[in-house]
């Protein structure tokens, strides 16, 4: 946990750039992503143990586990003494990591962010707010890990984590969410997309319904992604605007927006 520690000095480098009318108060998803700037890139760090386990590693994030991490000490956190304890990490991020909060093997991980996100509304930790602000709608074509089974272990050595998987993405598949077509987003966003909402990076990659995430983040009133990069390995403000990493890569498609709910 030694993220908890560090968090308040790191943040305050970012505070004038990201400060709006509607965060004025304490943004504590912001502050926590803020703590991770720099953190190593950590390659498959959920898949190291046979046994489906809570992996709880602040060390090394990919871009998933980043917004888990980010999330789970937001929650967590107590919003009057701004304490934060691991068992209430501990149990936030296993609310956020599986199904129901249940750990119960390698296909009770939500692996889709389509059930990620749904996963959090139902829990009530998640609002899904382009599912309010934005009438653009999408059909998610899911069936990327039964299609790449070579990539995924779990999947390839057992029959019954295989056969479950395609159920999962068979429930899945045709999901219609709501986003923002990357045609439509502007280089300063939108007012309603704060500093500190998720962003979740929509593909048209055959299968996959979610090709990156990370922290939204205002910088001097260009709307950029707080991310773990895999071309610097470590996570990063980016460079550019969120538009512009759109535009850079052809097969991301737009955006949602989520936002945490306490």
């Amino acid at each position: 946990m030694n993220k908890i520690t560090t968090f308040f000095a790191i943040s305050a480098l970012f505070l004038s750039a990201t400060a709006s009318a509607q965060t004025q108060a304490r943004n504590e998803m912001l502050l926590n992503a803020v703590s991770f700037i720099n953190t190593p890139y950590g390659v498959k760090t959920l898949d190291m143990s046979n046994e489906e386990q809570l992996v709880l590693n602040t060390d090394e994030v990919d871009c998933v586990t980043l917004v888990e991490n980010v999330l789970a000490m937001s929650l967590a956190e107590n919003s009057q003494t701004l304490q934060l304890n691991e068992q209430d990490f501990t149990r936030w991020l296993t609310k956020i990591r599986y199904r129901n909060g249940v750990i119960d093997g390698y296909t009770s991980r939500l692996h889709y962010m389509t059930e990620w996100i749904a996963n959090g509304v139902k829990q009530g930790f998640l609002e899904d707010v382009t599912a309010v602000q934005s009438p653009y709608t999408a059909k998610m074509n899911i069936s990327y890990m039964t299609n790449h089974v070579s990539d995924y272990p779990k999947l390839q050595l057992s029959a019954d984590n295989l056969n479950k998987m395609k159920q999962i993405e068979a429930a899945l598949d045709g999901t219609e969410v709501h986003y923002i077509p990357k045609d439509y987003l502007t280089d300063e966003g939108f007012f309603w997309i704060r500093s500190g909402d998720i962003i979740a990076i929509t593909t048209s990659t055959p299968g996959l319904d979610i090709a990156h995430m990370g922290i939204a983040m205002n910088v001097d009133g260009t709307l950029t992604l707080l991310h773990a990069s895999t071309t610097d390995m470590k996570v990063e403000v980016s460079k550019v605007s969120l538009k512009e990493m759109l535009r850079r890569n052809k097969s991301w498609t737009g955006v949602r927006v989520i936002r945490m709910k306490k």
